[in-house]
């Protein structure tokens, strides 16, 4: 899984992170949940704020 694989990042929050709201997550913290998930393989590096408030946004559509 890379940066851009916003939907799997998303699903695979959803499930480690069922009772979280992610309109209320800070980027460091949704940033380090992105690396800490099994099969997330991507430099960090490459992760911006863009990228962050894509998937921030997905997860926020998602769980509704």
């Amino acid at each position: 899984m890379k940066w851009t694989d916003t939907l799997a990042i998303v699903e695979a929050l959803l499930e480690a992170h069922p009772d979280v709201d992610p309109a209320r997550v800070n980027f460091m913290d949704l940033m380090n949940w992105v690396k800490a998930l099994p099969g997330f393989d991507d430099n960090p590096a490459h992760c911006g704020e863009r990228i962050l408030e894509a998937i921030q946004q997905t997860w926020i559509d998602e769980r509704d």
